[in-house]
């Protein structure tokens, strides 16, 4: 098996093939594995998958698990909305929510993992495939051959591109701002719970990570520009404080305290009607692209890979195996792109969506 691109998407692939007893290389285009301070957030489903894989201790022993998720006014700080938090219920909901930074999870997938299965510095320029299997051409002019090819090198996934071709970017007139600071320098705000605040036209969410001694921050804005991929801006927080420079204390005390933060425009692609043909598919982003609005794009990653896994470890074939894995999460990964891009259109909303909406993890998680 082999999997394009090292980032959470191709990690959890492979962590998931490997638990499977499949053999798998991960190829990466850049020559070091890839660094990131920005937090991300797992919901039940996410840690669930974790939890199923042995991970459960190490990630607790790593992550913040907020009581609440508060939702309070952009002017003066007053809560208009509360949702608690930790382990939601029984059942499919049986699992903590969880707020870590990107490297930690990555490092924990990536110790599941013998290096020599990740392939640093190999760029995948094309593929053709054959009877018996899929041949890759790098851009070193080396190849290799695999029994099946996963896409998850993202949203301008080559893969994707010769699978299918390029989906038309669906921009939502906004710019995000992200980065991490010292939980003590916003000391008004509570280290055990997940906050966002909703404006007219923007907003910002805050959510401890480090066991509580940092904060992770997405601020959504305006439309400044369209920036493909992610930039770090660091030392350039004077846009971001005037976004915010009428917004209730705790706010400005992030803006103010933010000194390095990455900037990206944010789009995604309507669902795709299919992932892929004969030994290719897709996950992840490369799949379907979310907006950061339900905090869902790791935790359907890892569901992917989990889904993924299952089907090639027990279906007759490697290509009946990716149309059931696809069939099982087009749909639902369909759903929650869409849910999370209908958020965006009301930010000064309480957001329109279930927990089970969301979590409902028992009918597309097989295994």
């Amino acid at each position: 098996m082999a999997v394009a691109g090292a980032g959470l998407g191709g990690l959890a692939a492979a962590a998931a093939l490997v638990r499977q007893g499949l053999e798998v290389a991960v190829y990466e285009q850049r020559p070091r594995l890839p660094e990131d301070e920005t937090a991300l957030h797992l919901a039940p489903n996410g840690t669930r998958v974790l939890q199923r894989w042995g991970l459960g201790t190490q990630l607790l022993a790593l992550a913040v698990q907020p009581i609440a998720l508060e939702f309070r006014e952009w002017s003066d700080g007053s809560l208009t909305w509360r949702q608690p938090l930790g382990r939601m219920g029984p059942g499919a909901f049986a699992a903590p929510y969880c707020t870590l930074l990107t490297d930690e999870l990555y490092d924990l997938l990536l110790a599941r993992l013998p290096q020599e299965r990740i392939r640093l510095g190999r760029r995948l320029s094309g593929f053709s495939q054959t009877a018996d299997g899929v041949e890759l051409e790098f851009a070193d002019g080396g190849s290799a051959t695999a029994d099946v090819l996963v896409g998850a090198d993202g949203v301008r996934s080559l893969v994707r591109s010769r699978l299918i071709g390029t989906p038309r970017r669906v921009y939502h007139g906004t710019t995000a701002y992200s980065g991490a600071l010292q939980a003590d320098e916003v000391p008004g705000l509570a280290r055990d719970r997940i906050t966002v605040w909703l404006g007219p036209e923007a907003r910002m969410v805050a959510a401890p990570v480090s066991e509580g001694e940092q904060i992770g921050f997405v601020a959504v804005v305006p439309f400044r520009s369209r920036t493909a991929g992610q930039r770090a801006v660091r030392g350039q927080p004077a846009a971001l404080a005037a976004d915010f420079g009428g917004w209730a204390p705790d706010v400005k005390a992030i803006t103010a305290a933010a000194g390095g933060i990455r900037s990206w425009t944010p789009y995604d692609h309507a669902p795709l009607k299919r992932w892929g043909s004969g030994r290719v598919t897709l996950l992840g982003d490369a799949a379907h692209p979310m907006l950061p609005y339900h905090g869902q794009g790791v935790s359907q990653c890892l569901e992917d890979a989990v889904a993924l896994a299952h089907h090639l470890a027990t279906a007759p074939t490697p290509a009946q195996a990716l149309r059931r894995y696809e069939a099982l999460r087009l749909p639902h990964t369909a759903r929650v792109q869409l849910g999370s891009r209908a958020n965006a259109f009301r930010p000064a909303a309480v957001p329109d969506v279930t927990w089970a909406q969301v979590y409902d993890i028992e009918e597309h998680l097989p295994g």
